[in-house]
C-alpha cells in the first residue's frame, strides 16, 4: 500500500539546506552573533538577544515544505492555513507553487478542492482532529509539520480528557494552535475544554470554581465563554476536575500565574488535601518560546536605549516578546524592514497585542546621540529580515556596512 502520511520528511534535508540558507540567512546577523551578540556601527551599538528568530519547529516546517515541493514536482500541493506566522515565508511558499487553504470566518476549513492524488501540508501549529480525519478520509498525501512542542501539549490534553478532567487552555481561541489543541479532547467521549485568553478571563473562571460571591451566574458564564468551550459545556459539572495547559507561544509568566490562580480556586473549593484529586498542571510552554523570553529578560538587566522586535503582527510569540520589552524600554514591533522609511526617517509599528490593531507612524523615534539598539525576533522570523531592518536603521544614521557574500541588502 502506498504511504500517504509523512511526519519525518523525505530525507532531503542536506539537499535543500543550501537553498534554504541562501534565502533566509544574513551575513550581517551572523557577524554580530560571532562577535558575542554585540557590535558597533558608527555611533550605534547593536545588541542581539542571545536567542531569537527561527526555532527548531519552524526550521523543520520550512524544511519539510521545501522537501515536499522537491519530492512531488508534478502534484498539486496545498497548505492548510499558513506554514508559520511570517508573511515573507508564506509568500515564498506561494512562489514555490503551494496553494493555501484559508479558514472561513468561523475558523472552518473547506477541503472540497482537495483530491486523492494531491498533497496537503499540515502547518507547524497542527490542525484540528476533525480536519485531520477529513483529510485522511480523502486519501491524499499528508505531510505533517506539526511542532513537537505542540504535540506534547496535545498529549497532556488528551490525557486530561481520558481521565475525565476538563482542559483549561491558556491561549487565543481564534489561534490555529489553540483550536487544534482543544480538539484533542474529542478523542474521548465527553471530553471538555475551556480556553481563557488572559488573567482577567482566568479570574472569572476562578470566581466560578470557588463559588465566590462575585462569580457570574451560570447563564452569564456560558454567554461569556460561549465561543471558547466544548459543545454542551456545563460549568456546574465540568469545572470540578481541571487540567491546565496552554498555547505554546503564550507569555510563560502569565501561563504560570494563571495555573497558580486556578489551583488556588480549587483549594478554596475542595480544601488542600483534596486538591490533587481535582487539579493537574504540567509546564507546556515550548522551550524555544521560553528561551526567547528568557533572553529578553537577560538583556533587560541593562536595557538598551531602544528595542526593535521583528516578526509578523499575527505571531503570538513575537507579540509577547514585544510586550516584555515594553516593560523596560522604548520598543518598536515591526513586521519587516519595509516598516522603516529611510528617506523620511520614520517607522511604522504596532503597539497592541491585537493582530488587527493598526500600525502607528513615528517620526522622531531614533535618539539624536549615540545609542544602544537591542534586537530580537519571533520564532518565525528569518535572519535575513532582521539584517534588512538593521541596515535601514544604519542607513538613516548615514552608516555604511560593507556587504559580504550572502548579506541581504535593502
Amino acid at each position: 500500500m502506498e504511504q500517504t502520511y509523512f511526519r519525518k520528511g523525505f530525507g532531503l534535508k542536506k539537499e535543500m539546506q543550501p537553498l534554504i540558507d541562501a534565502e533566509y540567512q544574513s551575513a550581517l546577523v551572523e557577524r554580530i552573533r560571532a562577535r558575542g551578540y554585540a557590535d558597533t556601527f558608527g555611533d550605534v551599538t547593536v545588541r542581539l538577544a542571545q536567542e531569537f528568530g527561527f526555532c527548531y519547529g519552524v526550521d523543520r516546517a520550512i524544511d519539510y515544505a521545501y522537501e515536499t515541493v522537491h519530492k512531488f514536482p508534478n502534484k498539486k500541493i496545498y497548505l492548510v492555513g499558513e506554514i508559520i506566522h511570517n508573511p515573507h515565508v508564506n509568500q515564498r511558499m506561494t512562489e514555490m507553487g503551494i496553494s493555501f487553504i484559508y479558514p472561513q470566518d468561523a475558523g472552518v476549513f473547506d477541503f472540497a478542492s482537495v483530491a486523492k492524488e494531491d498533497v496537503v501540508i499540515l502547518p507547524a501549529f497542527g490542525v484540528t482532529l476533525n480536519d485531520f480525519e477529513t483529510l485522511r478520509g480523502i486519501g491524499c498525501i499528508l505531510v505533517d509539520t506539526t511542532c513537537g512542542s505542540v504535540l506534547h501539549v496535545w498529549k497532556r490534553v488528551e490525557n486530561y480528557a481520558r481521565d475525565g478532567f476538563t482542559a483549561v487552555i491558556h491561549g487565543k481561541y481564534t489561534h490555529e494552535e489553540s483550536r487544534a489543541t482543544a480538539s484533542q479532547v474529542n478523542k474521548f467521549p465527553g471530553g471538555k475544554y475551556i480556553i481563557v485568553r488572559d488573567m482577567a478571563e482566568a479570574e472569572l473562571l476562578c470566581d466560578y470554581i470557588a463559588k465566590r460571591p462575585k462569580h457570574l451566574r451560570t447563564e452569564d458564564f456560558k454567554s461569556q465563554f460561549k465561543t471558547k468551550v466544548s459543545a454542551g459545556f456545563d460549568p456546574e459539572v465540568d469545572l470540578e476536575f481541571i487540567g491546565v495547559a496552554n498555547q505554546t507561544t503564550m507569555l510563560a509568566s502569565e501561563s504560570m500565574a494563571i495555573g497558580a490562580k486556578i489551583r488556588e480556586s480549587i483549594v478554596e473549593r475542595f480544601d488542600e488535601e483534596h486538591t490533587s484529586a481535582h487539579f493537574r498542571s504540567f509546564g507546556t510552554i515550548c522551550s524555544a518560546t521560553q528561551e526567547r523570553q528568557d533572553a529578553v529578560e537577560e538583556m533587560m538587566e541593562k536595557p538598551p536605549d531602544l528595542m526593535l522586535v521583528i516578526g509578523g503582527y499575527n505571531s503570538s510569540n513575537t507579540n509577547h516578546l514585544a510586550h516584555l520589552c515594553r516593560q523596560y524600554t522604548d520598543t518598536f514591533h515591526i513586521q519587516d524592514a519595509s516598516c522603516i522609511d529611510v528617506g523620511a526617517g520614520t517607522i511604522k509599528h504596532k503597539v497592541e497585542l491585537d493582530p488587527e490593531a493598526e500600525e502607528i507612524l513615528d517620526e522622531d523615534w531614533l535618539p539624536q546621540d549615540a545609542f544602544d539598539l537591542g534586537i530580537t525576533a519571533g520564532a518565525s522570523t528569518p535572519n535575513n529580515k532582521i539584517g534588512e531592518a538593521l541596515l535601514r536603521i544604519l542607513e538613516i544614521r548615514g552608516i555604511t556596512v560593507e556587504l559580504t557574500a550572502g548579506l541581504q541588502s535593502t
